[in-house]
């Protein structure tokens, strides 16, 4: 018998993909929502600290060159050689704030030129308080440019010579267990010094800059 070729079978189709357009959307939900929560905390915090901040309603640092004088000074081939001493005093007049002084450096200028720098070890100031900060700054063998040789010799001749103090430091404040972010306190002196011990030093009050 003649058998007839049977018909290749086909094979079924694939099945068709699952959708996913349901679980898109229940993960975007997921998202947005944990990123209000965070934005919403950041704006609770940042009232928080603002609320707090008025409230203790902060005043302005307040610093005073107490003292000032000059030791072994002497000019050779403009170079100088010195050492001067300050007393300056940090006032914190808030009754609720203290603060962080983390770093803290001491410069002594004349005219465009440093003379001479210390540092001051870090401390904690608290709140109503008057910190002495007694500071030695050195100059050796410092080769002092253009005109100033004449002029601190001039100076010397006259018995005084007035003398930029600043400082540098960066502080934090705190209030209860709250403490604030870094911040840069400058400040600026022009004491006159006298080169003799025996004359009254008249005490300075400075500039600040937070």
């Amino acid at each position: 018998m003649h058998k007839h070729p049977t018909a290749p079978t086909m094979a079924p189709p694939p099945p068709p993909p699952l959708p996913q357009q349901a679980a898109r959307p229940r993960h975007s939900k997921l998202l947005r929502l944990i990123a209000i929560i965070i934005l919403a905390l950041i704006v609770l915090v940042g009232l928080a600290v603002l609320i707090i901040w008025l409230v203790v309603k902060p005043k302005g640092l307040v610093y005073v060159v107490e003292d000032g004088s000059i030791h072994g000074f002497s000019i050779s081939n403009n170079h100088l050689n010195a050492t001067f001493d300050f007393v300056l005093t940090a006032y914190n007049p808030n009754r609720k704030v203290s603060i962080y002084y983390d770093t803290m450096e001491v410069l002594v200028v004349y005219g465009y030129q440093n003379l001479a720098s210390n540092g001051v070890q870090p401390f904690h100031q608290p709140h109503h308080n008057a910190t002495p900060l007694d500071v030695k700054l050195t100059a050796q063998s410092l080769l002092l440019s253009g005109s100033l040789s004449k002029d601190l010799q001039h100076d010397r001749s006259s018995g005084k010579v007035e003398l930029q103090v600043q400082v540098k430091a960066r502080i934090r404040f705190k209030v209860g267990i709250w403490k604030s972010k870094h911040r840069t306190l400058r400040v600026f002196c022009l004491p006159v010094v006298h080169f003799s011990p025996h004359k009254d030093f008249e005490r300075t009050n400075c500039e600040i800059d937070l």
